[in-house]
């Protein structure tokens, strides 16, 4: 039996924060996919309060959301450093992580609800972060790290659901500074071997926004 399990989705960019971490520390896991549709027992049991994945299982005790399970994961196992060592900058990593946590939710209205309201949202939220990577290659300090990992969404999922659903919010020349941290992302070679197949999650969100277009002319 494995030491460490992880329920997760494959398409989720929450359970993405946590192999990522995972993989950095170098820890072998057993990766149990779930159904929303049909939660496992073992999902309901090891998250009773909100019953959402990812889920850590270490030693069969269970650790719930994303970014807790990370700082359980770097303070935990041996292997680089994913929080900075530096308080000062620790206390920074985390701020950006709450930010992204606040204001996150935008990116999915803005493309399954078509809601004006959330593309404002998410129009403010990018300029902010485009004015804070100004002059500066991650969130924090020269390497990727805690909050680059909690910004995972917007470094590719949120390229790929403009792509799938065909709905352009980021224009380069209106948040250069933003689109240049992602390129960072997808492209720099110590992140490529964590990032999940784009096309993969491409055919996936294509095919959940065609089903939700259908759905939608059927009414």
């Amino acid at each position: 039996m494995a030491e460490v399990k992880l329920l997760g989705l494959w398409y989720s960019p929450f359970s993405h924060r946590v192999e990522w971490a995972l993989k950095i520390k170098g820890v072998e896991y057993e990766f149990i996919e779930e159904n929303l549709q049909n939660k496992s027992p073992l999902l309901l049991e090891s998250n009773p309060i909100h019953k959402k994945i990812p889920v850590l299982i270490h030693n069969g005790k269970p650790i719930c959301e994303s970014m807790v399970i990370v700082e359980y994961i770097d303070e935990t196992f041996e292997g680089p450093s994913i929080l900075p060592k530096h308080p000062y900058d620790r206390a920074i990593a985390r701020f950006w992580v709450k930010f992204f946590e606040d204001k996150g939710s935008a990116v999915g209205r803005s493309f399954f609800h078509e809601s004006d309201k959330a593309k404002e949202e998410l129009c403010d939220m990018l300029k902010i972060l485009d004015n804070e990577l100004k002059d500066k290659k991650f969130f924090v300090g020269d390497k990727f790290g805690f909050a680059d990992i909690a910004a995972n969404f917007l470094g590719l999922w949120m390229g790929v659901l403009e792509e799938a659903t065909g709905v352009f919010l980021v224009p380069r020349e209106k948040f250069p500074n933003f689109c240049a941290w992602r390129d960072e992302y997808i492209n720099c070679s110590q992140n490529k071997e964590y990032l999940p197949s784009r096309n993969e999650l491409l055919a996936y969100f294509k095919g959940r926004f065609q089903a939700a277009v259908a759905s939608s002319d059927a009414k």
